[in-house]
């Protein structure tokens, strides 16, 4: 399919729109020059946004479209999807809560059908669905060496959440719901390929952290991963485990997610690809040193210390992740650990939290 080659001309459908990723990803458009079409489950919801972008609502860049508490009910997104010319769905569930498997993976699959089925019918302008997936759906932990890419998938969870039911562990859920959603997303594809104006590609990022744009009230309503980042950066709490070792996984600021989204919604060779953006493997450890390492801190109000962990200790970062695609096709600049860091106290700061 043909990239989307001229932003002045172009609307492109967010959904997810009140969100950690999505916000950053509007404004990123918005000054690109896109017409942003942003989708919420409720006209409050989206009032923050507006906020933030009001000089692009003034110029009637930036409107909302409401599709109410239930994405994955049949025809939620059948009157956002029409008139744009390319949607990124960041809609779905990030949460370590759900008392069963199904409580999480039903909503994340029909999540991702739900929309593709409403692009089906009434999206004959649209040339590329752009779907946030997620590192979890390839691998959400390992505790031995293990060499990853987009050729992998997390069919372990998937195989604890079916064996162990409601026993099975809160990342597993989790994954799990991402790994169903990501595949459930290729095979309604695949099946309907031949009938589609449009193209697919899933983005894979792992942990994602930064400054937030998205409506924050307090320290303890940030999103789910800039609250891990807290606490254990600031706080030193790491969970009952090791920071030498946990979480195992990758990170990647939220600035370089947002842009590799648009990325991929312009270039064609992103299409019918699943990518990975990664800017590496950690342990809480590498954040606390970051955090650290940003001498005078920007954060004025907080007193010091922050946390220190175990500086001394031998890390275990069992996964390589393979990014040759990100680099190929999207070719994105990452921010260092330490960069991130600098630029979380800032927006503490900024927040006027202690």
């Amino acid at each position: 399919m043909p990239a989307i080659i001229s932003p002045d001309s172009s609307t492109v459908l967010v959904t997810g729109a009140n969100g950690f990723i999505a916000t950053w990803l509007i404004g990123d458009l918005l000054d690109k020059g896109y017409t942003v079409k942003a989708a919420v489950r409720s006209e409050r919801k989206g009032k923050h946004l507006l906020e933030v972008y009001n000089k692009y609502k003034n110029e009637s860049k930036l409107g909302l479209v409401v599709i109410g508490d239930d994405m994955g009910k049949t025809g939620a997104f059948d009157e956002a999807v029409q008139g744009v010319d390319a949607v990124i769905h960041t809609a779905a569930s990030v949460h370590l809560n759900a008392k069963e498997p199904r409580e999480i993976i039903n909503p994340a699959v029909r999540g991702v059908t739900g929309i593709m089925e409403s692009l089906l019918k009434y999206g004959t302008s649209v040339k590329r669905l752009v779907i946030t997936s997620s590192c979890a759906a390839i691998c959400a932990f390992s505790t031995v060496p293990v060499t990853l890419s987009e050729e992998n998938w997390n069919d372990e969870h998937v195989k604890e959440c079916e064996e162990k039911g409601k026993d099975a562990s809160p990342l597993a859920m989790y994954a799990a719901s991402k790994t169903l959603a990501e595949k459930a997303g290729w095979e309604f594809y695949e099946k309907h390929k031949s009938e589609l104006n449009w193209d697919l590609c899933f983005i894979n990022p792992p942990w994602v952290f930064g400054p937030v744009k998205h409506d924050v009230k307090s320290i303890d309503t940030l999103n789910e991963s800039n609250l891990f980042w807290y606490k254990a950066t600031i706080k030193g709490d790491f969970g009952n485990y090791s920071p030498l070792f946990t979480p195992g996984h990758g990170w990647v600021d939220v600035r370089e997610v947002s842009a590799g989204h648009i990325k991929a919604m312009e270039t064609p060779e992103a299409g019918g690809e699943r990518i990975i953006i990664c800017a590496g493997s950690y342990v809480w450890q590498d954040c606390v040193d970051a955090i650290n390492s940003v001498v005078p801190t920007p954060w004025k109000s907080h007193l010091l210390p922050y946390a220190t962990g175990e500086p001394d200790g031998e890390r275990v970062r069992s996964i390589t992740w393979v990014t040759e695609k990100e680099k190929k096709i999207l070719g994105l600049k990452l921010r260092t650990m330490k960069e991130t860091a600098r630029d979380i106290l800032e927006d503490y700061e900024r927040h006027g939290w202690a």
